[in-house]
């Protein structure tokens, strides 16, 4: 479609006729008469100049400056000065303030101390992680940051917060993912203390200009549908466990007492043993010792061992009856000490 342009002229000159020409917008500055004449404009140019080019920088602070939108420096607190009327831009940027993200949950009280904590609806699925052991666990925390190089927080990364809150979850995730559901809710504290070197592990290699001051793990547990069922097994857990402590001490009460009886039945029979070795060693020295005497004079060694059994053997025979060996005709013998009376046996016999 074409235009119109008698028609557009026309409409134009109905409305108040030709727009304003620069020429006639520059007369009537020139027409303008200010008070105090072209002092006083000297004067507002000077008030300007001197207000955009002076700025302060507060104790917590750090200034940093860009030229056209280019970097040029960073300025501490204090009083500093920049090229002005928009040449140099500053930004401040808080260098101690202590920065807070949560995951899994959001503060309803900030105010309040200590602060009142609400589960989010808009950000469980962050806090729902898979654990080692193939179960499902909240698990929700906290990143405490400051920001320690204000060039990177600037310029290395478009959205700084946006990428921590990712890589904080990434590295929960692989944390997590490697423990058991017992170390997840039992041992928060490592599980911070890894994750903390981890972000801050992967925050240096992005150039983010941040650093992790605690990551700090708050209550972890189960999803609320799974929770009796999770509550009967470390019941059950705790009863195996109660009852192998119990086990183990009766084990410690029954295995040292019966090494005790093996330890003194075996120092018993090697006492015994020794024993009896040492009496088979003087029995066989004896009469090593002996049958080297008899070899020496065999008639009188084996006198003087026939009178040595005698001696010891005859006191036990009682009763003795000597009978000659020439002797042919024996008389009956059964009735020979019916004779005697009890006193005479009795010393008979001795």
């Amino acid at each position: 479609m074409s235009w119109d342009w008698e028609k557009l002229k026309q409409q134009q000159q109905g409305k108040g006729g030709v727009p304003p020409q620069m020429d006639e917008i520059v007369e009537k500055i020139k027409n303008v008469k200010f008070p105090g004449g072209p002092l006083f404009i000297v004067v507002v140019i000077l008030a300007a100049l001197a207000v955009t080019s002076v700025y302060t920088v507060k104790q917590n602070e750090v200034g940093v400056v860009q030229l056209f939108g280019r970097y040029t420096r960073t300025t501490q607190p204090g009083l500093n000065f920049k090229m002005p009327l928009g040449i140099e831009k500053v930004t401040k940027v808080n260098v101690r303030e202590i920065q807070t993200e949560e995951f899994g949950f959001t503060t309803s009280a900030p105010q309040v101390r200590p602060s009142r904590f609400r589960s989010g609806t808009e950000n469980t699925g962050e806090a729902l992680m898979l654990t080692g052991d193939l179960n499902v666990a909240i698990v929700p925390w906290i990143v405490q940051f400051r920001i320690k190089n204000p060039f990177d927080f600037l310029f290395r990364v478009l959205d700084v917060r946006r990428l921590l809150r990712d890589m904080s979850e990434a590295t929960m995730r692989l944390v997590v993912g490697d423990r058991s559901i017992n170390e997840v809710i039992s041992k928060r504290d490592e599980i911070a203390v890894e994750a903390k070197g981890r972000l801050q592990s992967e925050m240096d290699q992005a150039e983010t200009g941040i650093h992790i001051v605690t990551i700090e793990m708050k209550k972890t547990n189960v999803p609320p549908p799974v929770q009796p069922s999770f509550n009967e097994v470390n019941q059950a857990v705790q009863e195996k466990e109660q009852m192998i402590y119990q086990a183990r001490e009766d084990y410690n009460k029954a295995i040292p007492a019966a090494r005790g009886q093996a330890e003194r039945t075996v120092r018993a029979a090697e006492g015994y043993a020794l024993d009896r070795v040492n009496r088979a060693k003087g029995n066989a020295d004896r009469f090593v010792a002996l049958y080297n005497e008899y070899v020496k004079a065999q008639d009188i060694t084996k006198r003087r061992l026939y009178l040595e059994t005698i001696q010891e053997t005859f006191p036990n025979l009682g009763q003795k009856y000597i009978v000659d060996s020439d002797q042919k005709n024996l008389l009956p013998l059964l009735n020979l000490g019916q004779s005697l009376n009890p006193a005479q046996q009795s010393s008979g016999e001795k």
